[in-house]
């Protein structure tokens, strides 16, 4: 039986250009693969000729020489081709190496790969995770922080090329640009991984000595880096292609600085608002006043303390915490007062005290009665 035209099995016009080729395969290999046809007997051979079809075509010496000979290129020497190069799908062999072919063609791209005879694709560079520690204040305001990075860049003597003279790596000659290589057995084709050029489907024949081949180096750079004001411990804040350098001159990948923020020896956290524990004398606590207390801004608030004030009172100043990280929400300051008790009396300072204790009993008569209980109770308990 004669063959079909090889235009006609992909349903392309003859000057189709190499993408309306591959384009047509792909539509065609999906349509006609045996998993989706297990019920058509002849999809097996329609594949087959499919595969013959885009073999050929997808080759610019193969295709030149069938538009010019036909099928009687691929004729000569039992069904070899110029130089040596198969033609047709004669045996067990050629099917599996087909079956390899369509997986190659319809998802090489999605996996990174190269095809065959064809440049290996750029590889993006590794993500990068930079630490950084703020103060409160800092977190409160935000800043402009310069930071240094230590990472691998491309190099600037090959152009990321990792050949000397910024030459372009060529084709690896025992994979052909595919980063694997193929062995047969049976009906099936076992892969590994390119030995001569590590799966990268290019070699270097003449390395650059700045980076040794590798088309990347390592350098510290300095990055400018806004903080928004409003961070917290964990905030994190992503730096496009501020990442590490790609092989073979492919993107950066990005860089993320995790916040930290540090412990505040008077303020402390939670979300949006601060507390703050503040020392009040006794008197003040006792007769009340003013007292000025500090905020987070670096100025100072005055408060008014109500007479008769216990520890742990707390009293809150509205709009005096944190600012949101998004958004205009601002947080509160709550003030904690803690009475000191006066220490180190003189002489006087204790007479005073003492003749404040008796007017105390007497305007309390029932309540100086108590506390007499209680000395009474723990005098029997020390003896």
């Amino acid at each position: 039986m004669a063959k079909r035209d090889f235009y006609e099995v992909l349903g392309i016009a003859r000057g189709a250009s190499a993408e309306e080729i591959k384009k047509a395969y792909r539509k065609k290999a999906k349509e006609l693969h045996p998993d989706r046809n297990a019920d058509n007997p002849k999809a097996e051979a329609q594949f087959k000729e499919v595969n013959e079809a885009y073999e050929t075509l997808k080759d610019p010496d193969k295709k030149a020489a069938y538009d010019r000979f036909g099928h009687a290129a691929f004729e000569q020497g039992g069904g070899r081709g110029p130089g040596g190069m198969g033609g047709g799908f004669g045996g067990q062999g050629d099917f599996a190496s087909a079956f390899s072919n369509v997986f190659d063609d319809l998802f090489g791209d999605f996996m990174g790969g190269a095809g065959p005879g064809g440049r290996q694709r750029a590889t993006r560079g590794s993500d990068l995770r930079y630490n950084l520690r703020v103060t409160l204040e800092e977190a409160y305001s935000g800043l402009q922080k310069t930071i240094k990075v230590p990472s691998s860049v491309a190099c600037e003597v090959c152009n990321g090329t990792g050949a000397a003279g910024g030459a372009e790596p060529t084709t690896c000659p025992t994979c052909s640009g595919m980063g694997k290589v193929r062995a047969q057995q049976g009906f099936f084709t076992v892969e590994r991984t390119c030995p001569t050029c590590g799966g990268a489907g290019q070699i270097v024949k003449n390395p650059c000595k700045s980076c040794g081949g590798a088309g990347r180096v390592e350098r510290e750079r300095a990055l400018s880096v806004n903080i928004p004001a409003g961070v917290e411990t964990g905030t994190r804040i992503r730096l496009a292609g501020e990442g590490e350098a790609g092989l073979r001159g492919g993107p950066s990948g990005d860089l993320y600085i995790f916040i930290e923020v540090t412990e505040h020896p008077l303020f402390e956290r939670d979300g949006l608002n601060l507390f703050c524990r503040v020392p009040v004398s006794m008197t003040a606590a006792a007769l009340g006043g003013e007292i000025e207390v500090p905020t987070i801004d670096g100025g100072r608030s005055r408060v008014k303390v109500p007479g008769g004030s216990q520890s742990g009172k707390q009293m809150r100043l509205r709009s005096k915490g944190m600012p949101a990280l998004r958004g205009n929400a601002q947080g509160d300051m709550f003030i904690e007062l803690a009475v000191e008790t006066p220490v180190n009396l003189t002489t006087r300072q204790k007479e005073l005290l003492r003749e404040f204790e008796e007017l105390s009993e007497e305007n309390n008569p029932e309540g100086s009665s108590f506390f007499k209980k209680v000395k009474s109770f723990w005098d029997g308990m020390k003896s």
